[in-house]
């Protein structure tokens, strides 16, 4: 049954995987809890952060106003030089997740080529961006790769400071963070935010003015909490896709399990089939040598 050997061969194999995809899902899963624990704790941080930057950028500062600030904010579609830090995972199997972001960082560049942009810069978080972008041949100032399961600051502050250097030092209009925000275990949205220039309408602030008291002066306490600004949501933007990455992980290799089972009960069937065929065959053929001998 040279037919049912390579059957069985073809059941045992998908066993196998379903026993790798299995313990995937496994690990995935609880890597989940810990990735979402520690996103969920980051965000208050990072919305207040969010929320008073986005104050400041209105705030009526008369006598000093940092370069993070613009002139008033730069719209996306005016901007002439604009950099992308581009947030995706180091390692695949994780569905759609990456070919989502990516398909959008690209639809994104060509509406900005097409609204005038001449130049576009990126910095790449995570190793399938960052291979995807040299594939693209995309201008790439610098990446950072092999992060892990937790996301440490002091890894990403060097290849961020480039972006930020070259936007402080008028190289930039703008700048872009591009990374999966973390909705539930289902479902992960893939998002593009404008980090720099400090605009109050994108950030979410209500029409109006605001101001505040500075101690000691304003230039110090702006200086600080505007740094602070752009380590916080880059913090965060990279534990939202990590969080996303696990469960997408974890989603994918519950339906590769689900699939390769499925597999094994039709090889299975049609194994049973060739053997009943196999074994009718020898019957009629020893019935039929029978049949001859008696005639």
């Amino acid at each position: 049954m040279a037919v049912g050997k390579e059957i069985r061969t073809k059941i045992k194999s998908v066993q196998n995987t379903r026993k790798i995809t299995k313990a995937m899902e496994m690990v995935a899963a609880s890597k989940m809890r810990k990735a979402q624990e520690r996103m969920r704790s980051a965000r208050p941080f990072s919305e207040k952060i969010r929320q008073l930057a986005a104050n400041l950028s209105q705030a009526n500062i008369t006598d000093y106003r940092h370069p993070f600030l613009g002139k008033g904010g730069t719209e996306a579609g005016a901007a002439k030089r604009v950099g992308v830090i581009l947030v995706t995972t180091d390692k695949g199997l994780c569905g759609g997740l990456n070919t989502n972001i990516l398909r959008l960082v690209v639809n994104n560049m060509r509406q900005w080529e097409q609204a005038g942009a001449t130049e576009i810069r990126t910095t790449c978080i995570g190793n399938k961006g960052f291979g995807f972008m040299q594939r693209m041949g995309t201008k790439i100032v610098s990446h950072a790769t092999q992060l892990g399961d937790t996301p440490h600051l002091e890894k990403l502050i060097g290849p961020i400071k480039v972006m930020i250097d070259a936007f402080q030092a008028g190289e930039l209009d703008a700048v872009h963070v591009a990374y999966t925000r973390f909705i539930n275990t289902m479902k992960q949205e893939p998002v593009v935010e404008q980090l720099l220039p400090l605009t109050g309408e994108r950030l979410g602030t209500p029409s109006g003015s605001w101001d505040y008291l500075y101690e000691p002066d304003a230039q110090v306490v702006i200086d600080e909490l505007l740094v602070r600004y752009v380590e916080a949501l880059i913090y965060q933007a990279v534990a939202e896709n990590m969080a996303s990455e696990q469960s997408a992980r974890m989603v994918a290799m519950k339906a590769a399990t689900d699939n390769a089972g499925n597999v094994i009960k039709e090889l299975q069937l049609v194994y049973n089939k060739a053997r009943q065929a196999a074994i009718t065959k020898e019957i009629s053929e020893i019935v039929g040598g029978a049949a001859a001998i008696a005639g």
